[in-house]
């Protein structure tokens, strides 16, 4: 019975690790996109306001008319 317990044990272990380097991987891949996703603070100084609205503006109808209905 003890033996049984430990095997429990040692998949949970397993499990667990694995669920720890699953949420590593995604908290890396989305740190990854969010530095493709938000432009550099330089780029938005140099840039007008206007201009920084404009991209936005045709990257979201880009992306919408990607889109399928």
């Amino acid at each position: 019975m003890e033996s049984n317990v430990l095997k429990g044990a040692s998949v949970a272990s397993a499990a667990n690790d694995d669920f720890s380097e699953y949420v590593a991987h995604l908290q890396l891949h989305m740190t990854l996109q969010a530095r493709n996703l938000v432009p550099p603070l330089k780029q938005i100084q140099e840039g007008s306001r206007e201009q920084l609205l404009h991209q936005t503006q045709a990257n979201f109808e880009k992306l919408i008319s990607r889109q399928g209905l």
